[in-house]
């Protein structure tokens, strides 16, 4: 029983020891942390004066280290302020100089244009006088003239106005025969010299282009064996005629002219092409439409040929070597082209040639003038199959194979179609028309040539003081009789001018006309 209740009690015991030590253990924890705390605020207050010492003494010095900058900056400002006012000082004592220098230069000025505007003053005064005086000379002089008018109009019977339209006449009239007089003789002069000149270039040129005077004619009539011939070319039901106008283009015509067949073609390489081929047929004698078909693919196969051979010839002829093929074979095309007669192609090579002696002999560019001749007249190969001119037609050719500029003008210009820019375009003009208008070389209708002449007598005899008119040359050259009292020698000069300017206006011609008016004076008396 008592272990029992020991048991029971000793617990109770237990927690009430271990509350008494942890009250104890709590007291002197306290009393413990207050000693200690007690120790630190002593220490704590002694490092807190000895800091408040260390301060103050390090306040002190930053104090007098402080003032020492700021009495050593008030130093520096006050030199720096005393310097800039001193340099102040010196420019405004510089400015108050040059002030009181150009003071003494404006009054010197001013000094010097009073004097000036006293001369001036005085000049003017002295100018008004002259001009008075000279207004008072002037009223006299007028005042005397008039009166030597009047005495000169009392003496003479005339009016001023008549006086002097009688003086301006005779000055005038003076002045015109002086003026005929020198320009008469500068262009005898002249003429003399240019004619000789250009007859020797002219000459010379003719000379050595050894071209034949006869002129070409497109043939374009077949001669036959036989009348019976023409029955067989037209063949049965007209077969045959029929076969060979559709295979060459032309039109046959057979009529009543014996042993001839005429072919019809505003083409000439189609009437060359039918031409050959009915030689070919009538020497074979196998006349039907797929033989005549083969021929005429042969014949127009030669014409190329024969096309090609002609422009590499003509370039070789003139010595032109690097002309664009096709500009070769459109000049072979010329062969079977005629102007007037005349064989285009032979008269391009002429041309060429004439061109190339006269650049020559000028000092112009052979080569450009060679050129130009030889393909001025190419667009009349293609001026039937495209509309334009042939100059024109010529020109877009040129330029469409890169024609060289100065050649493709030669081509524009040689018509008279644009104005020339260069010497070689027109002695290429110049060689056309002595190649278009020499003896021989082209023909013309009778009832043409008839109304030209007609047309340049009637110009010459429409002028004032013109007594007779006479064309000569074939038209070349007119002469025209005056009549020598109402034309003088200078009044000549100038009619010659006028008529040939009215020619030129209103006539076409090829080539030039040579205008001459010859004035006659003759004197008889009869002796008894």
């Amino acid at each position: 029983m008592s272990i029992a209740i020991l048991c029971a009690v000793t617990p109770a015991i237990a927690v009430v020891i271990a509350l008494v030590c942890f009250a104890v253990g709590i007291g002197g924890g306290i009393g413990l942390y207050k000693l200690i705390a007690t120790k630190k605020l002593g220490k704590s207050k002694s490092n807190a004066v000895r800091i408040i010492e260390e301060a103050y003494a390090e306040a002190k010095t930053i104090k007098k280290e402080a003032s020492l900058e700021a009495k050593e900056a008030s130093h520096k400002y006050r030199e720096d302020v005393e310097s800039e006012l001193k340099e102040r000082r010196i420019e405004i004592q510089k400015s108050e100089e040059r002030l009181t220098e150009r003071e003494k230069f404006i009054e010197t000025k001013e000094l010097s244009l009073d004097r000036k505007s006293e001369q001036i003053e005085a000049e003017k005064q002295r100018i008004i006088e002259d001009k008075e005086k000279l207004t008072k000379e002037i009223d006299e002089q007028i005042k005397i003239k008039n009166d030597m008018l009047a005495t000169l109009e009392k003496i003479s019977g005339m009016k001023k106005q008549e006086a002097k339209d009688l003086l301006v006449s005779n000055m005038t009239e003076e002045a015109k025969k002086e003026a005929g007089n020198i320009i008469r003789k500068i262009e005898d002069q002249a003429k003399e010299e240019g004619d000789k000149k250009a007859r020797d270039i002219v000459a010379s040129a003719i000379q050595k282009c050894a071209t034949d005077l006869s002129t070409e004619m497109t043939v374009s009539v077949v001669a036959l064996p036989t009348d019976e011939m023409k029955g067989r070319i037209i063949g049965r039901e007209g077969r045959n005629i029929r076969a060979i106008e559709s295979a060459t283009g032309v039109e046959l015509i057979v009529d009543d002219t014996p042993e001839s067949i005429t072919i019809s073609s505003f083409d000439p390489i189609r009437r060359e092409i039918a031409r050959l081929s009915l030689e070919k047929l009538i020497v074979d004698g196998r006349i039907h439409p797929t033989r005549i078909e083969e021929i005429v693919e042969r014949m127009s196969k030669e014409v190329d040929k024969a096309i090609k051979e002609a422009g590499d010839k003509a370039c070789e002829e003139v010595g032109i070597y690097n002309l664009h093929p096709e500009l070769v074979k459109i000049l072979g095309r010329l062969k079977f082209r005629t102007s007037y007669g005349q064989n285009c192609l032979k008269h391009s090579i002429e041309t060429a040639i004439l061109a190339g002696q006269i650049a020559t002999e000028l000092g112009a560019d052979a080569k450009i003038a060679q050129r130009g001749g030889l393909l001025h007249d190419i667009g009349k190969a293609l001026d039937h199959e495209v509309e334009g001119t042939h100059v024109q037609i010529g020109v877009d050719l040129a330029t469409k194979y890169k024609e060289n500029p100065a050649v493709i003008h030669c081509i524009e210009a040689h018509h008279f179609n644009v104005e020339f820019k260069s010497v070689e375009a027109v002695i290429v003009q110049i060689a056309d028309a002595i190649s278009s208008t020499r003896p021989g070389a082209r023909r013309e209708s009778f009832e043409n040539y008839i109304k030209r002449l007609q047309q340049l007598e009637e110009i010459s005899s429409s002028f004032k003081g013109v007594e007779k008119a006479f064309a000569v040359q074939a038209g070349r050259e007119v002469r025209i009789i005056v009549k020598p009292d109402q034309i003088s020698d200078n009044d000549a000069m100038f009619l010659a001018k006028d008529i040939a300017k009215r020619i030129e206006d209103e006539m076409q011609y090829p080539g030039q006309i040579k205008v001459n008016v010859i004035r006659e004076s003759r004197f008889s008396e009869t002796a008894k």
